[in-house]
This record gives C-alpha cells, structure tokens and sequence, in this order.
C-alpha cells in the first residue's frame, strides 16, 4: 500500500480497463425473468377423446401411475382424472438429473403402451423449467367478423404466418398456441337416393377410399432421353370429392349427386375470446440467453409491422411478465442513484468534505461493474433474482469505503502524517471488513440448500451479494486509499483538522449520556433483553405464515367450474353473460373456453364445462368490484357454478406455486379408494354447517350416459356389430374416412349427417342385412350414473380432494375437527392433508434451519477473528434481539411471515452484526494497548459512533424509496424492505448501546450477576 498510493496513474489505468471490459460484459450478459434451473417436475398428459372419466382412471392414468412410480428419485406423484384426458404430475428430489428423468419417463411410457387402447395417442412427456413461463401473451382476433370460416382461415394464418414470424426472433424460443380451429369437409348422404339405387353408406367410403391413390413414379427411357411419369389422383379439395366418379351397375353417377359436400368448422372442445370476439392466443416463450429488452422490441417492431400489412387483424399484448424484471432493473437504477446520492450527502454532513463525496461516487459504480464482470465469467445471467441481490448489495457496497475514509481521519487527525494515516487507516480496519463481509457471506451462502427450486434460484442471489461485497471490500482497500491521498496530499492539514472538529461536543453529548446511564442499570438493561429470547417463540408461534407476500393487482385470472355436462358453445355462451355483467369496470378480459391446446402447462388444464378468465382492470379497487359483482350475479343465476379468482401468474407464483389450496382435504375409503359421492357430500355439507364463515365448493360431479348394446335384441333384428358401431360415428359425426394433408394442419374427410339434424342419437336407425330400418333404441339400453367430475390419486392411493382457503388458526379448527369426525365410531372415512398450510411451513422452517446454520459460521469465523469462544456470543446475541424487534413489528403492522420478510431476517443478520465486529476489534484493540475496560468501551463508542451511524442511515435510506406497494414488483419486495428497515434501525441502537453492555457485563469482574 505504501508504494500504490504513490501510482496513482498506474491504478487509474487498471481500474479503466476494469471498467472497459465490464461494460463489454454487461453488453453479452444473458437478460432473462429467472434462473435457467430445472424444476424437478415431469408432466404425463393423455388425450382420450370420448372417454369419461372412469375409463381414463381405469384404463390408462391407473396402468401409468403404477409404472411411473418405479422412476427412480420420485418424491411424489398426482394424477388427476377426467372427460376425454388424463394427467400424471412427479415430483423428483432436489437436485435430481432432469434430463435422464425425462428420459426413463419415456421409456417406461413406451413399455406400458401395449396395454393401453389401440386409439389412444402416445401420452405428452412434459420437463417443467422456469424457462417455460411464457414472456407474454400475444391475441389475435379479426376486426370484423365473417363466419367461421374466416376465422378457421384466421386459424391457418396465425399458424402458418405469426407464429413463424415470431419464432424466427433470435430471441424466441417458441410459440405456443390455443384458440385455433380447423375444419372439415362432411359428406351427407341423401339417403332416400341412396335407398332407390340399391346403394349403401359403404359404397360412399369406398368410392373416397379408391379415388383417394398416389402411386409411384416410373422412369422411362426413349432413346437419348429419360422421362418421369407421375400419376397422382389425390383428393385435396372440396371439389375433388364431389367430382368423384362411381360406376353403378353400369351407370355413371359423381359423388356430388348422392351426397351434399360440405366444408365446415370441425367440432370444438373449446376457443378462446378476447372482448367477446374470438381470438387466438399466443403464449411466447423466450430464449433462455436472450436480452428481455432485444424481445421485447424485437415484439413491437414486429406488431408493428403486421398491423400496418394486415390492417384487418388486430393484436394484442397480454399478461407481461417481463413487468417484474423491468421493475426490478429501474429499482436497482433508482437504489444507484439514491444510495449514491444519500451516501454522498451523509458523507458531506459528517465530514464537511465535497472530496469525500466523491469518492462515494467512484466506489459504487466501479464496484457493480466488477460484479457484473464476474457474473459474466461465471455465467450468472441477470435475472430478477440475480438483481435483488445487486439491490441489497448496493446498500452495503458503500459500507467499507464509509469505514476505511472514516478510519483514515482518524488516524490523520491523532497526528499521522497523510501517507501513514491512509496505509495505518486502511491496514487497521481490513482484518474487521473482511470478517464483516465474510459475515455476510455465510448468511447468504446457506441459502442455496433450500429445497425444491428455492435453493437454486437463490444460488443467484447469494453469489450476487457475495461477489459485489468482495468487490466493494477490493474497491474499499486498493482504490480508496490511492484517491484519498491523491486528493489531500496538496492539502493543509491544520485547516483541515480544524474544519473536522467542527461541531463534534454537540454530536457525542447524547451518546455519552445514555451509554452512562444504560452501564449504571447493567443488570437492569440486560434482563430487558433477555427476556426477548422467549419472546421471540411466542410470536414466531401466534404470526400468520404463507409462502409468499399477498400481492394487490389490477388483473386476476377466474376460474369457472359450471359443474354440468355442459357443450362448449354453452359454456361460451355463459361467459359471456358473466362479463357482460362487469364489462364497463374490465379493462381488457381473455376468456378460456373449455379444453385448450397449449403444448406446455402454463395454463390450467380445464374440460368442456370449465373457463379460465384473465381480467383485467383499471385500478385494484375496480377490481374487487368486478369480483363481486360476478360472484353475486353467478351465485344468483347459476348457484351450482364454483368460482374461484387466482393470481395471474407472476414469475415467483409459477416457480412456488402460490395458487395452492391453504388445506387440501384429502378423504379415502377404509380401503384406500375414493368414498362414494353420498359419504363425500354428507361430509362436505357437514364441514360447511360446522364453518359457516369457510367456502366450502359442493362435491363436484357430472352425469354420463352409458349406451349398452342388447347383443340378444341385435340377433333377432339381425344387426352387426360393425353396421351399428359405424352408423353411431355417423350420427355423431365421426365417422373419419381419411386426411387431406393442407399445409402445417389436416383437414378430415367425415361421412355424416347434417348438424342441424342430428338430434338424439337414440332416434336414428341402422340399415340391417336385409336392408330394413331399424330403430337403435330397439338394440341398445341407455343408463345414466353420477360420478366425480375428477378422479385423483396420489402416492396413498386414491382420493377426492376438498380445498379451502383460510387463516392459520382456522385451518387448524378445521383438521382437529376433521380428525373428530372420521375417527369416530362406524366412520367410513379416513383423511390425510396437503396444501400452503404445510408448505409454508415447510419453507419457514428450511429458512429458520438456515438462519440458524448462518449463526453457527457467524460464530466459527468470529471466533477464528477475535481468538475468543466468549466474544462471538456478544455479536449472536445481537441477532436474537434484532429478530423479536423485526417479528414483532411485523405482528403489530399486520403483515405475514413469508419467503420475502423470512429472506429479510436472513440478510438482516449478516448486515446489523458488520458494525459490532468492528466495535468489538476496536475495544480489544485499545484493551491490548493498556487502557482500561471502561475507557475502552467509551472511546471505542466514540471512534465507531460515526462510521456505525453512516453505514446505517446509507442502508436505511437506500431501502426507504421501496417501502410501498404500488405495483406487483414493490409489493413483493415490501416485506423484505420493511423487516430489513426495521431490523437496521434496532441494530444500530442495539449496536450501540447493547454491545457495550455484553462486554462489561462479561468482563467486569465487580459486576454483580
């Protein structure tokens, strides 16, 4: 340090090429919402069209289940049940290999395939990943619209035009796409022709089936030349099959003549509405080493472009999520500039020195840019975890330069000359600085073995602290000092000293006041703050808990369960009258109508009767009033309707799942089987009686319909089998002869009958041998069943799942009167629990387990600092006060215990202790000097007021401007700006004053216990 302070041109030239290289860094560093992790979750989805429920369960989820659950590494299985589709969801442990997973999912799917039904398409194998949450949703609907088949046109557009247009950003990784329809072109038969000609439904078929041929090409050589010979008689038109030839003992009829050849939009399961006009809707998924800022105006030039080339389409961004990011990145701009500001100005009222303030100016950025260098050649993208720990770094990056320019004075104004001042300054402050930010460090670092994804996602933020603290430590030791000499060299130092003991009486009076007074009532002050300990778990015991903050939107996503076996068009059709009935309060609504086509599982996975609703409002208040007015106008027209409103789904709901029931009820037979619906619905309407004040969703079911063939009644009409199975597909028309190949999408070739006419399948006929009618309700039987809408399942077997939504204490109210309930005489229940209620719990307890290991390394290197097993508990038992006073406010202010707030407490510990190492190095330091207990602690007090109150009103302001809830982003961060305030403010008068007092009482051999 001697010799560098005398080059300062050699560190200027140093720290330019730092600089030069960090923003070259700062230009290739992958910007994304999260962390590239994989979450350990694989997702089985089957499709099954026309199938219920029960025969998904029972003939493929079940036979899966059982072969997924001999997957190595599976900590938990669900698999849920329902019309025409089925789904497996496995959790893996922590850390698990993701991709080999993936691969033996697969494998055990190929292997159970032969079992399943021969119809039946290979089963979606899903791998869950952060990258997957889509960066916004992209609507698309026709400004005036023309019919359906406009909109099947519309279908093609978006497929063939848009979505490649997108995908073709380099910053796409890929679109995934719901609302489209296709079509399909329908023969209907004119029977009565047919009946006249001798001629049968099969002749049609056969007719299509021969005239539909591609042979191969021949080659044929003439001489000095080789000529190609293609024939092809390949259907591709509406027009090609109605001019079908067919030879009819000897007479020459076209298709078109027996039949009427329609092209139509083929049946749906579900669509999609943007405003009440059908939509289509684009999730876009982004590349994982993109720049969220490149896609985003990558997205608006490209829109912009499409509006101008289609001026009769309009699009529509929807649910951004690079909102969350874009907060976070303009906080950590505004912390920059107020840290910087607040520092400088903190600095300029304790110092009176503009030259100070200015190397506060120097040190933040140059240690950001070195941060950001590191990330860069470690590979940490910048992402809103990433960023919130730059965030609570920029706080303490000025700690150490606050400390080292303070220690510096000090040692200039004993009457060092400069150059020994700033070498003695720096060395004697180093040692502590780095046992501070090596504190801090271990508070971080035991974060990243959380479990689930939170460990992962985490590592991020836990290296970002780390590395800008040893960044600013670097900056504090090296370039400081050098600019600090630089600057005063010049300077007199008799003027200077004057001017910097200016107004010091009027500063330490209080201090040294209360510091008597608090060591006079030693025994008095110390019982005051031990009695915290015990404190401290009664409020931990009594404060809500959730996994994460409670944040206030201005759009929600509504789920609507009709709880009838209602078609789509009808579920279509009530949605809308559910909007219209708030449509002047909703800003802009995407209304998802029954089944969905999404590849990736973004999106609730929802059946013909069901919807899944985005509103949005213009403010949260018009919100909550569009809420009530659906709610009350659904449970007055459609009472059997449930309703549920959800978070629209921000980055940290996806990855920690926050939509989860607060209790899961989960209610088996003595067997293990799911109770039958009477047992479910006694107990149900039971619970509701008992909690009037919980909303408890009735027991949802639906009614099939189950078509029996009379083999007996089918021999005496002489009917096959094969003739009746046939004319049901055509009276439902899906009797498919064959594809035509259009592009990125088939269009189906059907022999039916005419929609409008259709009717009840039971009041058809069937053509037997003999060619007489006869009535199908002759030859099958129709029975109707009640059952579960869904069927789940779970590692214990079979299950219906009753979820609720309430506080701690009733959901403990509610299992103690479960327990009651089925364990009582002749029960035929038994239930088992899952939900936030335990999650929540569970995460606490991994962040209190991991605050606690943080305290275990505060000790080892504290004790390792200060060659002491005494000393460190003086620092520990600071942390436990801190927490009662942080716990507590947060109880009075009546905010939860979450994630955030607990994440707080977490980088509170690390921060609140920096300033009594130093305080604690000071006073054993003066100790070994000679001077006396009481002395040291005051002088020790004096020289350590300044630095201890600067450090800690830099922190504290720098985090002031997030303490608010105005958006999504400040709202999430709330908690954890609230407890980190709160907790700075007790640390510093507990630093002050407390530490002191640990001291004497530990090492004043006249103090009486």
């Amino acid at each position: 340090m001697e010799k560098l302070i005398h080059r300062p041109i050699a560190v200027t030239m140093c720290l330019i090429a730092i600089v030069v290289m960090g923003c070259l860094a700062l230009r290739y560093i992958p910007v994304s919402l999260m962390p590239d992790i994989d979450i350990p979750q694989i997702t089985v989805q089957t499709s099954l069209p026309g199938y219920s429920a029960q025969e998904v369960e029972r003939k493929v989820v079940a036979s899966l289940r059982g072969q997924l659950m001999q997957v190595a590494g599976v900590k938990d299985i669900r698999s849920e049940s329902r019309l025409d589709a089925g789904s497996i969801m496995m959790t893996f442990e922590p850390g698990s290999n993701i991709d080999l997973l993936f691969i033996e999912v697969n494998e055990k799917i190929d292997r159970a395939m032969n079992s399943m039904p021969k119809e039946m398409e290979r089963p979606k194998v899903i791998k869950a990943s952060v990258m997957d949450i889509p960066a916004f949703y992209l609507d698309i609907w026709l400004k005036n619209e023309s019919g359906d088949l406009a909109f099947a046109q519309l279908g093609r557009f978006a497929k063939g035009v848009v979505s490649k247009r997108i995908e073709q950003l380099p910053q796409t990784a890929m679109v995934d796409m719901s609302g489209t329809v296709g079509t399909e072109i329908v023969c209907i038969p004119y029977y009565e022709r047919l009946h006249s000609l001798g001629m049968t439904i099969n002749t049609i078929e056969s007719a299509i089936q021969r005239n539909n041929i591609t042979l191969e090409a021949l080659s044929v050589v003439d001489g000095l030349y080789r000529y190609n010979i293609h024939f092809d008689s390949q259907l591709l038109t509406r027009d090609d099959i109605a001019n079908i030839y067919i030879n009819h003992d000897g007479r020459i009829l076209q298709l078109k003549d027996l039949c009427r050849i329609e092209e139509r939009t083929a049946q749906r399961n579900g669509l999609v509405r943007h405003r009440q006009r059908q939509a289509i809707t684009m999730a876009i998924i982004k590349q994982n080493d993109a720049q969220m800022e490149d896609l985003q105006k990558s997205m608006d030039e490209l829109l912009e472009d499409m509006q101008k080339e289609y001026p009769d389409i309009a699009f529509e961004l929807t649910r951004d999520q690079t909102r969350l990011l874009t907060y976070t990145i303009n906080n950590l701009k505004g912390n920059l500039y107020v840290g910087a500001f607040l520092a400088c100005l903190i600095l300029f009222l304790f110092m009176r020195q503009w030259r100070l303030s200015l190397l506060i100016v120097v040190a933040i950025p140059l240690s950001l840019i070195l941060t950001l260098l590191c990330f860069y050649l470690i590979g940490i993208t910048l992402n809103v975890i990433s960023l919130s720990g730059l965030i609570l770094g920029v706080g303490m990056i000025v700690d150490n330069s606050i400390i080292v320019i303070d220690n510096i004075m000090q040692r200039w104004r004993a009457g060092l000359s400069l150059s020994e001042a700033v070498v003695k300054g720096t060395g004697e402050v180093f040692t502590p600085m780095l046992s501070s930010v090596l504190t801090t460090c271990s508070v971080f670092i035991p974060l990243i073995f959380l479990s689930s994804t939170a460990g992962a996602l985490f590592y991020d933020q836990a290296m970002g602290v780390t590395i800008a603290l040893f960044a600013s430590l670097l900056v504090a030791s090296v370039v400081i000092p050098v600019y600090f000499f630089s600057f005063f060299k010049k300077r007199q130092e008799k003027a200077l000293m004057v001017k910097m003991e200016q107004g010091r009486p009027n500063f330490y009076r209080p201090y040294e006041i209360t510091m008597r007074w608090v060591l006079r009532h030693a025994l008095v002050c110390g019982l005051f703050f031990v009695c915290a300990i015990p404190l401290t778990g009664w409020v931990l015991w009594h404060i809500e808990k959730e996994r994460m903050p409670n944040v206030n939107q201005e759009d929600a996503l509504m789920s609507i369960d009709w709880n009838l076996g209602i078609s789509a068009a009808e579920n279509d059709r009530r949605v809308a009258e559910l909007l219209a009935v708030a449509d002047s309060s909703i800003v802009s609504s995407t209304s998802m109508v029954g089944a969905q086509e999404f590849l990736l599982s973004h999106t609730k996975d929802i059946t013909a009767s069901e919807a899944v609703v985005y509103i949005k409002a213009a403010s949260e208040a018009k919100l909550q009033q569009v809420k009530d007015q659906l709610t009350d106008y659904l449970a007055k027209r459609y009472p059997e309707a449930s309703l549920e409103f959800g978070e629209p789904g921000n980055v940290y709901d996806l990855i920690f799942s926050t939509n989860e029931a607060d209790l899961e009820i989960h209610l088996q037979d003595e067997d293990g089987r799911r109770p039958p619906i009477a047992v479910t619905r006694a107990f149900t309407d039971t619970l509701r009686n008992h909690f009037p004040n919980i909303t408890i969703m009735p027991v949802v079911t639906e009614t099939n319909i189950q078509y029996v063939a009379d083999m007996e009644q089918m021999a005496v009409y002489k009917v096959g089998y094969n003739q009746l199975h046939s004319r049901l597909k055509e009276l439902v028309n899906r009797n498919r002869i064959f594809d035509i190949n259009d592009g990125a999408q088939s269009v189906p070739v059907v022999v039916g009958v005419n929609g409008n006419e259709d009717g009840r399948v039971l009041s058809g006929t069937v053509r037997n041998s003999e060619g007489t009618e006869v009535p199908i309700a002759y030859l099958v039987r129709e029975s109707r069943g009640e059952n579960y809408k869904r069927l789940q399942a779970g590692n214990g077997g079979e299950f219906y799942s009753i979820n609720l939504s309430a506080s701690d204490r009733n959901v403990e109210r509610v299992m103690a009167f479960v327990d009651e309930y089925v364990h009582r005489p002749k029960s035929e229940l038994s239930a088992s629990y899952a939900g936030s209620y335990f999650s929540s719990r569970k995460m606490i307890g991994e962040l209190a387990l991991v605050l606690t290991v943080a305290l275990a390394l505060l000790y080892f290197i504290l004790a390792a600092q200060f060659e002491s097993f005494i000393q460190p508990f003086i620092i520990l038992l600071e942390v436990v006060v801190d927490v009662f006073f942080v716990v507590m406010g947060l109880w009075l202010l009546g905010e939860t215990l979450n994630v955030m707030s607990m994440i707080g407490l977490v980088v509170m510990s690390g921060i609140i202790i920096n300033d009594s190492i130093l305080k604690v190095d000071t006073i054993n330091r003066l100790r070994r000097g000679g001077m006396s207990l009481l002395r040291a602690l005051m002088t020790a007090g004096h020289s350590r007021l300044k630095p201890i109150v600067m450090t800690s009103l830099t922190t504290i302001l720098a985090i002031v401007p997030f303490l608010h809830r105005s958006d999504m982003g400040s709202a999430l961060q709330y908690p954890l700006s609230l407890t980190l305030i709160v907790g700075m403010t007790i640390g510093t008068l507990v630093s002050i004053f407390f530490v002191p007092l640990l001291y004497y009482l530990m090492y004043n051999k006249k103090a009486k216990y």
